[in-house]
């Protein structure tokens, strides 16, 4: 009896491990990416720089722009399909919600690619002090857990 409760234990835990790999979707794909900087580019009087990063050579990149404010240095990323904003402020480095005046995504699509949840939990991923190299590190890496699941495919 023992053995048949423990062989039924096993293969329940092998299907829930299994459908929570597929429930929660690979994200091996996001571990290479590239960051270039565009250069020669009429950056007007808020933006002082932009990069572009990719995950894959087949799709769009996103574009990251830096501006400053009295809140800190802000970090945009901009898609077709959402934007966000990273800043890096008195309290660290973060993720936080794109002002409307900033966003040329409507709210209701970049709510639904964006994990709200997510978004809360990368307020604040580091409380030091960062600079562009680290911030766009940062961003390149936990990026890809801020797209909801059914909409990872926005960037491979």
């Amino acid at each position: 009896m023992k053995k048949l409760n423990l062989v039924t234990l096993m293969v329940a835990l092998v299907l829930f491990v299994s459908v929570t790999v597929n429930a929660t979707g690979s994200r091996k794909e996001f571990i290479d990416y590239q960051i270039n900087q565009v250069e020669d580019l009429f950056l007007g009087k808020k933006a002082e720089k932009v990069w572009t990063l990719t995950y894959s050579v087949n799709e769009t990149p996103v574009t990251v722009v830096k501006t400053k404010n009295l809140d800190g240095t802000n970090y945009v990323v901009h898609s077709k399909y959402f934007e966000v904003n990273y800043l890096a402020g008195p309290k660290g480095f973060g993720a936080v919600e794109l002002k409307k005046g900033w966003s040329n995504v409507p709210k209701k699509i970049s709510r639904a690619v964006i994990s709200q949840d997510e978004l809360k939990r990368q307020q604040i991923i580091t409380p030091n002090p960062v600079d562009d190299e680290k911030a766009l590190g940062l961003i390149a890496s936990y990026l890809p857990m801020l797209i909801n699941d059914g909409y990872t495919h926005l960037l491979n």
